[in-house]
């Protein structure tokens, strides 16, 4: 199966020396796997650059292929270019581009940029040299007005020239393969590969999904909610489920799996053995 499928794992970015230390052992451990690319993400405004910035070029120095996040949010055009020459000069060939967050108390004082508009700026600026991840919603940006315009939005960045795109989690493949259907319809042929999110620790997740809009199942919700003060039983119904929703994107013709480590090695190798990888 792993020839023709791409894998990818995705670490949260550093906010201290210690953190930056943690993901090198967890990358050393994950790069045994082989994976077509790791990324690191990017936070509010470019908040935590400097450490996106650090991991991105220890994992490359190490060997690995690797895509930071970026956004412009509060961020000039002058500083992204610079980022992504630093980052062109280092020997990087992915990115993936976001519209990402206004910083905290910035506000109205900064204009947001949409994700379509950084990916038109990076190819002004760089030509063909990276390949280009965007995000997918297959439940929909919680910003978005309705299905319609969120998949305009979606066609938008890959008209803009986007290479490929990673989905937002969700639990719910039905959701996957109608988005994927849907943009099909629209002209969209990039693939699009699932984002997926470990079933571990039941109030984080419920967090995550209530700012990011993913959907929690009903019936995934009740048995977390049974098993959220058994951290073991909550775990092992969280791989079974997450081991079978994989097992059902590959079948159903998924490119690939796109992993959300929170900075977490254990739960995705046990992933990666269930699904024979």
């Amino acid at each position: 199966m792993k020839q023709d499928k791409l894998f990818s794992f995705e670490f949260s970015a550093p906010k201290s020396d210690e953190a930056i230390v943690k993901i090198g052992n967890i990358h050393e451990k994950l790069s045994a796997l082989n994976p077509h690319f790791f990324s690191v993400t990017y936070g509010a405004g470019g908040s935590t650059k400097d450490g996106t910035k650090k991991t991105v070029l220890d994992i490359h120095a190490a060997g690995s292929a690797v895509a930071p996040h970026l956004s412009f949010g509060g961020d000039s055009k002058e500083k992204i270019a610079n980022l992504l020459n630093d980052y062109k000069d280092a020997g990087v060939r992915r990115v993936v581009a976001l519209r990402g967050d206004i910083p905290s108390g910035m506000g109205a004082s900064v204009k947001m940029a949409y994700a379509n508009e950084l990916v038109a700026f990076i190819r002004a600026e760089t030509g063909d040299h990276f390949h280009i991840e965007v995000a997918a919603y297959p439940e929909m940006h919680p910003d978005s007005k309705n299905v319609e315009t969120d998949l305009s939005y979606f066609k938008a960045k890959v008209d803009a020239g986007a290479d490929s795109a990673i989905t937002q989690y969700f639990y719910n493949p039905d959701a996957y393969f109608r988005f994927l259907d849907a943009s099909a319809k629209l002209g969209v042929s990039v693939p699009i590969v699932p984002g997926i999110m470990p079933l571990t620790n039941y109030r984080m997740l419920i967090r995550f999904s209530d700012n990011c809009g993913a959907d929690i199942p009903r019936w995934i919700r009740k048995h977390l909610e049974t098993y959220q003060d058994d951290p073991e039983a909550l775990k092992a119904f969280g791989e079974e489920t997450v081991t079978r929703l994989c097992e059902t994107l590959l079948a159903g013709g998924a490119p690939g799996l796109h992993f959300y480590t929170l900075n977490q090695s254990l739960p995705v190798l046990k992933l990666w053995r269930n699904l024979g990888l």
